[in-house]
């Protein structure tokens, strides 16, 4: 079956989908909010402070906008089912330039776009994406430029050196006690800084039960690995019978206490947050949930929305966040986005240095500008809304933490320390116990 649609005078064919899953239609994200400032604020055993609801702001006219534009013939419910947002992403220039006033630099980029990462944008984002501003922070995380071909000076496809880690295929063991398990290399949405661009979107990783088998047997042999991270690709645009699959297999290894999924559906893709999904994954708890968050205009009232549901699960939410030079390296950028996740239950967790993969040295920050965010932000808001600024170290080396300096020295038996208002404060230290005489 399907739906004829109309745009730009021309009428092309969207099928629709067969899942039941589309029919779980998500409640209109506005909606929610109304009803729930709504609500009544006292009840029988007293008050109940509610914290405001996310502001609209702009975004959503603009949402609206680029739908009547550009599918004026879908319905909500469709819009908002995640296998024909899936179904329906930008993958090719023709469809970008209907949508967007391309710039030189973008343009250029598709004569090489086969040898490196590929087109893929879930239409949901691409409204989110400003059609005449090749600068806006959205746009360039998604859009390819010519800039991504220029090779620099200590920049590689595998930056840290995971192939070189890999026991078996799309497993990586890098550290003692936790294994990186790859579970596809598919995307809903491709970032242009992505890590595995050498492989994302290729077709190189499938997630066929021979190759997992594998993956499931090294860790059961393994009994130091109490921790597995499932990433790829994403690994929420697996339908729930897979997941559901791959998520028993791990309970069943003994020595597995939790498991991890890192995401970025709830900015890229937050339609894919469906009730059956929750359903299936709050069975498989200690279920811990690592989103990939990158700028303000992400936290859009879906992503609030998606994040809630997860939440309410009790799943655990954090975001990893990549420092990216023009997108989200200031202070007042960083404080937003970090306001905006804790509102929406989800703790800033890690603040990446880009690595260094090749093609990326137009994304890449000083390090000194992410110590300057780290100081702008210790003291000046919530120390739940502090991320530890890292550096994966390249060939393998593994996360290193980046901080200000805060010690200023010693003097006697003190430690002479500097806060966040640069004033310095003695800390007494002493080299030997004192007993009482």
């Amino acid at each position: 079956m399907h739906v004829p649609i109309k745009s730009s005078n021309k009428e092309s064919c969207i099928p629709t989908p067969t899942s039941q899953e589309g029919n779980e239609e998500p409640p209109d994200p506005g909606s929610c909010l109304a009803v729930s400032s709504a609500l009544s604020t006292t009840t029988r055993k007293g008050h109940i402070v509610r914290f405001p609801s996310p502001p609209t702001g702009s975004a959503k006219p603009a949402v609206w906008s680029f739908r009547k534009k550009h599918f004026p013939c879908v319905t909500t419910k469709l819009w908002n089912d995640w296998r024909w947002q899936t179904s329906n992403r930008i993958r090719n220039l023709e469809q970008l330039e209907k949508m967007i006033m391309l710039s030189d630099a973008e343009r250029a980029a598709f004569t090489h776009l086969g040898r490196t990462l590929p087109l893929g944008i879930t239409p949901y984002y691409m409204s989110l994406v400003a059609p005449d501003n090749p600068e806006q922070p959205v746009r360039r995380t998604v859009i390819p430029t010519i800039y991504e071909t220029v090779c620099s000076i200590g920049e590689a496809d595998d930056p840290l050196g995971e192939d070189r880690m890999s026991p078996v295929p799309g497993l990586v063991h890098r550290y003692p006690d936790r294994v990186l398990l790859l579970l596809s290399d598919f995307c809903s949405t491709y970032c242009r800084y992505c890590t595995r661009s050498r492989m994302v979107g290729h077709g190189a990783i499938h997630p066929s039960r021979k190759r997992l088998e594998k993956a499931f047997s090294y860790i059961a042999q393994t009994p130091a690995v109490r921790d597995v991270l499932l990433s790829g690709g994403d690994p929420l645009m697996l339908g729930e019978e897979k997941l559901s699959w791959i998520l028993s297999r791990l309970r069943q290894i003994p020595h597995v206490e939790i498991v991890r999924i890192g995401t970025k559906v709830p900015a890229v893709l937050p339609q894919r947050i469906t009730g059956s999904l929750v359903r299936t994954l709050r069975k498989y708890h200690p279920l811990w949930m690592s989103l990939h968050f990158t700028h303000p205009d992400e936290c859009t009232p879906e992503a609030y929305r998606a994040c809630t549901m997860l939440a309410d699960a009790g799943i655990p939410l954090g975001s990893q966040t990549v420092l990216l030079r023009g997108i989200n390296d200031t202070v007042d950028t960083m404080r937003d986005l970090v306001h905006n996740l804790l509102k929406m239950r989800v703790r800033p967790y890690y603040l990446y240095q880009c690595d260094p993969i090749t093609g990326s040295s137009h994304f890449r920050t000083t390090i000194e500008t992410g110590l300057s965010i780290i100081r702008g932000l210790r003291g000046f808001t919530s120390g739940y809304a502090l991320p530890t600024y890292v550096i994966d170290a390249p060939g393998g080396g593994g996360k290193i933490p980046l901080m200000p300096d805060y010690i200023v020295g010693r003097e006697q038996d003190a430690l002479v320390l500097k806060n966040y208002e640069n004033k310095q404060y003695r800390y007494p230290e002493t080299s030997t116990p004192v007993t009482p005489g």
